[in-house]
């Protein structure tokens, strides 16, 4: 994804940057109000993280200025202001949701994760039931993957490791988030088990053509063409 971060504190912004980045997406920084709110405008980005406490225009007058131009992107408030009061004023003004400080890093990449499934869902056409890239296809509805010709049998989980793959060709996905997402754990209970299913998932497809999936050293996978 395609993340707008907009923090005027340097350590708060290099450490959502970092993180972000960890998890495959391609982040922007804004640090100030009026910085933000131009690049919002621009548009291309899937979700904003917004903090409320911003110089040049505070995150709640940028969030009500973008939802007045049209602007539809998910905004996600960071704040450590934890009223009640507060948090109803975030969301009036056109926020998603809001997230206080401090917070689980994990918690952040949830959040995220629901809002672009919650802007994406109505987007979709219920018609394209099949991920394909290059001669790899995936049917999401019958769950058959094929390559070529040929029908691949993947189990439960190297289906699900494709299906971060191939949703976002050539986008890099963390050890980390294949763990939370496929496994739902944080922290690998078998030390090697992405590098057992990924060496699996690839011979499968190798099978049937040219390598495909791709080891970014010190980051995780990505799906390449052939």
């Amino acid at each position: 994804m395609k993340i707008l971060v907009v923090e005027d504190e340097p350590l708060v912004a290099d450490f959502l940057r970092r993180g972000l980045v960890a998890e495959g997406h391609a982040v922007t920084l804004a640090g100030d109000g009026g910085e933000g709110h131009a690049y919002a405008l621009a548009g291309g980005f899937d979700v904003i993280l917004l903090d409320v406490r911003l110089p040049i225009r505070s995150g709640l007058e940028v969030c009500s200025a973008l939802r007045g131009a049209g602007v539809a992107t998910p905004i996600l408030m960071l704040t450590a202001l934890d009223a009640v009061a507060d948090r109803v004023e975030g969301l009036k003004r056109g926020a998603d949701d809001y997230l206080i400080k401090p917070y689980a890093f994990e918690e952040l990449i949830a959040r995220i994760q629901a809002l672009a499934r919650r802007h994406t869902r109505g987007r979709i056409d219920p018609r394209a039931r099949r991920y394909v890239h290059a001669d790899l296809t995936l049917d999401r509805e019958t769950l058959v993957v094929t390559r070529g010709q040929a029908i691949i049998a993947l189990t439960a989980r190297e289906i699900g490791i494709l299906e971060m793959l191939i949703v976002r060709p050539g986008v890099v996905v963390s050890r980390e988030r294949i763990l939370s997402s496929v496994w739902g754990v944080q922290v690998d209970p078998l030390t090697n088990i992405i590098d057992v299913y990924i060496g699996r998932l690839r011979r499968k497809l190798g099978e049937h053509g040219a390598p495909i999936i791709e080891t970014v050293r010190g980051f995780g996978y990505r799906l390449v063409e052939p």
